[in-house]
């Protein structure tokens, strides 16, 4: 019997691309902690944090059939370019113009920014390729969520900057001495009031 946890990420892609459907599912295990820090810094209106989850887990499946061992690049690096393409096409394509009024996907880290009128380096890529009715919609949007960031509470603040710093729950709750049920709570106040802002 095969113990799959042990084997290197390169032989599991060779199993997985033989039909072997325990080691895909070994290396989504593997990896699966890697798609929910991609996914942390982003916020999809109109879905939650799961649907973004879900297309990261979709990008690393891509990631597992289509990776070339030869090109000298890891798979962890090929695989989280994989994630974040997935997770912005995503964000992308819900935030189009004819839906823009139910979803709006904008990372936090943006509305965190130290300089609020620069976007992030993908989000520039992504606004180049849209029409000038697009850019010019996206961009008041951003200009409300922006201003209704000083919305939220101190707490809410500062679970929002460590959440997106990658901390779990739990870590944040012993930072911030509350249980984590309470850091559950704000972060989904923080959803619902950038979503209602909007």
């Amino acid at each position: 019997m095969i113990c799959y946890t042990t084997l290197s990420d390169e032989d599991l892609i060779a199993l997985a691309r033989n039909g072997d459907d325990l080691a895909e599912d070994q290396l989504a295990v593997r990896y699966s902690k890697l798609v929910r820090a991609c996914a942390r810094p982003y916020f999809l209106a109109g879905g939650d944090s799961e649907d973004l989850i879900q297309e990261g887990m979709l990008g690393l499946l891509s990631a597992i059939r289509k990776f070339d061992p030869g090109t000298g690049v890891s798979f962890k690096t090929y695989a989280e370019q994989c994630i974040r393409n997935r997770l912005l096409t995503a964000i992308e394509s819900a935030s189009r113009l004819k839906h823009t009024p139910l979803n709006d996907g904008i990372s936090f880290e943006y509305l965190l920014s130290e300089e609020p009128g620069r976007l992030h380096a993908a989000q520039e890529d992504s606004f180049s390729r849209r029409t000038e009715d697009q850019v010019l919609a996206r961009e008041q949007n951003e200009e409300i969520l922006v201003g209704n960031v000083s919305a939220l509470s101190r707490l809410e603040r500062e679970v929002l900057e460590m959440y997106l710093q990658g901390m779990s729950y739990k870590e944040i709750a012993d930072r911030v001495n509350k249980p984590e049920k309470s850091i559950d709570n704000a972060v989904q106040r923080i959803r619902r009031k950038l979503v209602r802002e909007n």
